[in-house]
């Protein structure tokens, strides 16, 4: 009788405890990702703050008929995608520009149609061979540039050194399948 209840009490609390093992294990990997990033944690979190309010704020206002991505690094945020017109385009990044913390708006959302899903795919993995080639190459810590690609062109953001951003834009420009590189760098000093 004693080993049941032990067993039980046992099972009832390995139920528990595993439920907080996709928490421990995606804080694990969120601070590995920023160990490894020149931001500091708070300016990460911050980023990810930025990055979650801005995407409601947009949705709420322009919803399905807008596709837009928000990238944030260091409170410089990028806007990414398609919106169907020009005033679209401006709410946006008003939208943008009233969150705490923004430090400046790079607007290249394109009036137009929403891309398929086909081409979303091609960005993912255009990125990706970017990315890759980034490790490959070996001419800078990787993860100090975070790459955005949207239609074809690669968006370049980091707090990099002019070399580090040569490098970058020379490898990204060099990548098969990227159209145009664009720079979103802040830079060291």
């Amino acid at each position: 009788m004693k080993l049941t209840l032990k067993l039980l009490a046992a099972i009832a609390l390995a139920s528990q405890i595993s439920a907080c093992v996709p928490v421990i294990v995606g804080g694990a990997a969120a601070g590995g990702v920023m160990a490894a990033d020149r931001r500091t944690t708070g300016t990460y979190v911050e980023d990810e703050n930025i990055e979650l309010k801005a995407a409601k704020d947009v949705y709420s206002s322009l919803g399905e008929e807008a596709h837009v991505n928000i990238t944030s690094f260091k409170g410089n945020v990028l806007l990414t995608g398609e919106v169907p017109n020009e005033s679209a385009k401006t709410k946006a990044g008003d939208i943008i520009l009233a969150i705490e913390n923004v430090r400046s708006l790079t607007n290249e959302l394109t009036v137009g149609p929403k891309t398929p899903i086909s081409s979303r795919t091609n960005d993912a993995y255009l990125t990706s061979k970017v990315k890759a080639q980034f490790v490959s190459e070996n001419r800078f810590p990787a993860n100090y540039i975070k790459v955005v690609t949207e239609n074809g062109v690669v968006y370049l953001l980091g707090y990099v050194t002019q070399k580090e951003a040569d490098a970058a834009v020379e490898i990204a420009r060099n990548t098969s399948g990227v159209n145009k590189v664009v720079k979103v760098f802040e830079f060291m000093p």
